[in-house]
């Protein structure tokens, strides 16, 4: 490749972003190093080389262009993270943490450095010193509506917390707009959840969530059609394994909506002796798309497939998630779109199992209307419409595997889990294919990383207490229980 222009820079960078978006990050790749040849000191490219290598797995590649990109902004928010996240996902938390407190020693004002070290505690289970960092911005930065959410999230607001006569006057604030007053009402519906208040949760969920679906615009029947194109992609291929299990390698794909259950699920396969958890993976979508075609392109038959290219797909899995986490045997995998592909990822991984975690609708499309995800993801979450139709797709989706794959996947139910925790968890651990160990009831008191909105959740016992929660909200919940029945599934 000829040495880049450097006039062509802007266009070119442009470019290597549209393609690293679209999963095409060996293109990307290409170009952003190209870029670096003439550019070395352009902090944004190593930063991006950086975050490609975590998605394709290479955290040892990951950390070797993050830390460049950290010479040339020592205090940069979106390096540190993005690093944390990287040592974080190979256990290096106190690393990671260390990492901040040098950052904070040299900026001690940096509110963005701190928060992000808050959120990472949270992760840790460090909730109380995670609070009192937050609270300590607040005291200087008393508008800051994302602080507000982070702080709600992990555990439940008590009725006498001075922080919610902070919020409400936050939100009184005329100052307080755009994203950061929609982080703030996520956050003072929480509190009015947490503290009895079920008159006024929708008082602030509702424009929260219309304006985020506002500012993200979504059409689900985009999802719709890509469903249906699988299916037919899928349709009348057989999806027996051409080869025998392997008894080194035996991952689990827990796969579920969010807000279902599935990190729960997770812990407690996680707290099994042979087992390690791997987090919300996005490996098994990403290699999956690249054999069978992406949805804006179209994908192929299934029967086109050769042996080599399912073969291939399975070894590269498996390399793929040995570089992102360490473990011996059995490893689970919380990628929740790998429901999508279960027939094609058993045909590439004979020894792989799966389970899919189902909750009563209304309690599951509600928990996931009343939070705040990633900026840009999961677009369908803000209007209950979409939150139905969307569910719809996922039911379709399982019902063609049910077909397709008769026993290829093991059905948990939230309710039944929370229920009757044992029976549920030993028929969990079976379906898995491992010998019961008593461990497995007492995830909560396990010391992983928890990456996921359920930061609170798994740190406590089982309890029963998010089932029929729906129920206090029935008249505001009319539009997607109407929604649910027209879809025909409930």
């Amino acid at each position: 490749m000829l040495p880049l222009n450097p006039s062509r820079i802007p266009t070119e960078f442009k470019r290597a972003q549209d393609l690293q978006r679209s999963g095409e990050f060996e293109k990307a790749k290409a170009i952003y190093k190209a870029i670096a040849d003439v550019a070395p000191r352009l902090t944004e490219v190593h930063f991006h080389l950086g975050r490609i290598a975590f998605d394709q797995g290479d955290t040892d590649g990951a950390l070797a262009h993050l830390e460049r990109a950290r010479r040339l902004k020592p205090a940069e928010p979106a390096i540190l993270s993005a690093m944390t996240a990287v040592l974080s996902s190979v256990g290096r938390d106190k690393d990671a943490i260390t990492l901040y407190d040098d950052a904070l020693a040299t900026h001690p004002t940096a509110e963005n450095l701190r928060i992000d070290r808050a959120f990472l505690l949270q992760r840790m289970g460090e909730i109380d010193r995670a609070d009192r960092e937050l609270r300590r911005v607040l005291k200087k930065s008393p508008l800051r509506g994302d602080v507000y959410r982070m702080l709600v999230v992990p555990k439940k607001v008590k009725a006498d917390d001075p922080v919610i006569r902070m919020m409400e006057q936050a939100h009184a604030d005329p100052r307080v707009k755009g994203a950061n007053r929609v982080q703030l009402q996520f956050a003072l519906a929480k509190a009015m959840e947490d503290t009895g208040q079920t008159k006024r949760v929708f008082t602030y969920l509702t424009p929260a969530n219309r304006a985020t679906k506002e500012l993200y615009k979504y059409d689900v029947s985009e999802r719709r059609d890509e469903v249906e194109a699988l299916i037919d992609a899928f349709s009348g291929h057989d999806f027996t394994p051409s080869a025998p299990a392997s008894e080194d390698f035996a991952p689990i794909f827990v796969t579920g909506l969010p807000r279902s259950g599935t990190t729960l699920v997770e812990q407690v396969l996680a707290s099994h002796s042979q087992v390690t958890a791997a987090g919300e993976q996005s490996i098994s979508p990403r290699l999956c798309f690249g054999v069978i075609g992406m949805p804006k392109t179209g994908f192929r038959p299934a029967a086109e497939l050769s042996g080599t290219e399912i073969e291939g797909l399975g070894q590269a899995y498996q390399d793929a998630i040995r570089k992102a986490v360490a473990f011996d045997r059995v490893v689970t995998d919380k990628g929740i779109q790998s429901h999508l592909f279960m027939g094609l990822l058993k045909q590439a991984i004979p020894s792989a199992r799966f389970v899919v975690v189902r909750r009563d609708p209304r309690d599951l499309l509600f928990s996931i209307y009343k939070n705040q995800f990633k900026p840009g993801t999961h677009r369908y979450a803000y209007d209950l419409e979409d939150l139905a139709a969307y569910y719809a797709t996922f039911l379709r989706m399982l019902d063609f595997w049910r077909e397709a794959l008769p026993g290829g996947f093991h059905e948990i139910s939230y309710e039944a889990l929370v229920a009757d925790p044992e029976a549920e968890s030993r028929a969990l651990v079976e379906a898995a294919g491992l010998e019961w160990e008593d461990a497995c009831l007492e995830f909560h008191a396990a010391k992983r990383e928890v990456k996921t909105l359920s930061i609170g959740q798994v740190r406590q016992p089982i309890y029963t207490t998010s089932a029929r929660a729906w129920v206090k909200y029935e008249t505001e919940l009319a539009p997607l229980t109407a929604a649910l029945e027209r879809e025909g599934v409930l």
